[in-house]
């Protein structure tokens, strides 16, 4: 199935998966409002999808903020008509460090973002996929999801992205044949700003098997680049499977 013509809503695009995700959406006809915080990497992604023939308007928004996605999602409408596909994309790692030593505030935080954002956007625009007998979301989660114990240090990061799966896959069941799929993607280990964040900032914070587990995928140049996961996802994009947990290494 063919997505052209289609107008997609991508979080996360200013840079790393997010903009990739853009970029090849816009060589498959299909029109982006890329969404994320820092201006100046928004208008790159807009610059590199219509150096590419494409079609892709930039919206500025702190996702965390509460009713910040409804705004985004009309914003988005009025520039390039019904949001068809969900791209939620958008994450954050922090906090940080020993579960004990947390406070609960940094740990909401992380939940608006990572598992919150992608709800209310999801409220905002399933209902007209529904009503229109098509749609597709996908959200961005992490392998972390299937052995949470790796990354020693990360416990806040590795529950949103076990809640966020769990209410993707929820979501799929609640609009299974209507047209309107749901899935998971697991991206892999991918050379973002997201692992260099990691790698400046972890050391102390997360165990020191996982701190060096960070630092020797980059050293030893086993990161993905951002493009190659992203072209994992859009091969099955299109496609009617829904309540899926796709990882970027799944055979297709």
């Amino acid at each position: 199935m063919s997505l052209s013509g289609r107008t997609a809503l991508v979080t996360g695009a200013g840079r790393g998966i997010g903009r990739a995700i853009a970029v090849q959406l816009a060589d498959a006809g299909v029109r982006s409002a890329v969404v994320a915080r820092t201006e100046a990497e928004l208008d790159e992604t807009v610059r590199l999808v219509n150096r590419r023939g494409g079609t892709a308007v930039a919206i500025s928004a702190d996702l965390s903020a509460h009713g910040s996605a409804a705004e985004v999602v009309d914003r988005a409408v009025d520039a390039l008509g019904p949001v068809d596909i969900l791209v939620n994309n958008a994450a954050v790692v922090q906090p940080l460090g020993s579960t004990a030593e947390l406070d609960i505030a940094t740990w909401s935080a992380a939940f608006d973002v990572n598992v919150f954002a992608a709800v209310a956007l999801a409220l905002a625009v399933v209902p007209k996929m529904v009503e229109g007998g098509w749609g597709r979301v996908a959200n961005v989660s992490s392998g972390v999801v299937a052995r949470p114990g790796f990354m020693v240090g990360g416990n806040a990061y590795a529950a949103t992205k076990a809640a966020l799966e769990a209410h993707t896959l929820n979501l799929a069941e609640e609009v299974r044949d209507t047209g309107v799929t749901v899935n998971v993607y697991r991206p892999g280990t991918v050379d973002t700003g997201m692992q260099a964040w990691i790698r400046e900032h972890g050391e102390g914070r997360l165990s020191v098997a996982t701190y060096t587990r960070f630092v020797d995928y980059h050293a030893n140049s086993s990161l993905i680049s951002p493009e190659h996961s992203a072209g994992s996802l859009l091969t099955r994009l299109a496609d009617s499977a829904t309540g899926q947990v796709w990882d970027v290494n799944d055979q297709l």
